[in-house]
């Protein structure tokens, strides 16, 4: 960074500020409002806004809206912006995918899986899902409990045979792993180092002055362009480590003038 302290922090959200698809602990919820008394506070996602909105900012402590006017919501990895105002979620941009190329990803990834023995007969919930601007494969469905992701693909190797199936047959489009189950597809050039990149054009702050925070900053991982494209990132497993990182920066970062 330019200086010590970063002018904005990001963040991944399953599996960095809460276990996929489940609420933030109220520790997360507090740090996070204390940090946004001091930067602004991002979180980038492969999810849809409906995520963002019950797994965090439904679960934040009451506070201002001057606090709730530096948090960036970038779902599915920043096609999509919003931001926080006294009157609810106010849409910056959404930009989506064409109805034909919705169809042809959601055709190949369909047929890629059940080629390569990956479409789960009964699924908790949908496997395929329409984001707007980013179709969405979930192995075993939307629904499926934490214990049962973790055990799917634990070396990543199911994910990335598909992704690499999927991507020979929609070259067009951008073909991602995802979370822990998940395969996205999205415009070509689209990952979270586009998401960050918005960040830049929406705040002036430049990319030397944030900071990200993710659990797959490995190169396969899907926080990893984020990581290539020079940003200062933090590695955690869970958002315990998360926690834990918060309560050391934030009594390092000056308050806000």
């Amino acid at each position: 960074m330019s200086d010590t302290s970063p002018r904005l922090v990001a963040f991944d959200l399953d599996d960095t500020l809460a276990p996929s698809k489940t609420a933030i602990d109220p520790r997360i919820g507090d740090l996070l409002l204390a940090l946004a008394e001091r930067v602004e506070v991002a979180i980038i996602s492969g999810g849809q806004l409906q995520q963002f909105r019950t797994q965090v900012i439904d679960r934040l402590p009451e506070t201002s809206d001057e606090i709730l006017s530096h948090f960036h919501l970038m779902p599915t990895c920043g096609t999509q912006y919003y931001r926080l105002t006294s009157d609810g979620i106010e849409t910056v941009y959404a930009r989506s995918l064409t109805d034909d190329e919705k169809t042809r990803a959601l055709t190949a990834v369909r047929e890629e899986a059940e080629r390569l023995g990956l479409w789960e007969a009964e699924p908790w919930g949908d496997i395929l899902e329409d984001r707007g601007s980013q179709i969405t494969f979930s192995a075993l469905g939307q629904k499926a409990p934490l214990d049962a992701k973790m055990a799917w693909d634990p070396t990543g190797e199911k994910k990335n045979s598909l992704r690499e199936a999927v991507a020979a047959r929609i070259p067009d489009l951008e073909v991602r792993s995802g979370g822990s189950t998940s395969v996205d597809i999205t415009h070509q050039g689209i990952d979270k180092a586009y998401g960050m990149n918005q960040l830049v054009e929406a705040t002036g702050i430049p990319l030397d002055d944030m900071l990200f925070v993710g659990d797959r900053l490995d190169p396969d991982g899907n926080d990893y362009p984020v990581l290539a494209m020079g940003v200062e990132c933090h590695a955690v497993h869970g958002w315990e480590d998360t926690a834990a990182y918060l309560d050391a920066l934030i009594p390092t970062l000056p308050a806000r003038a």
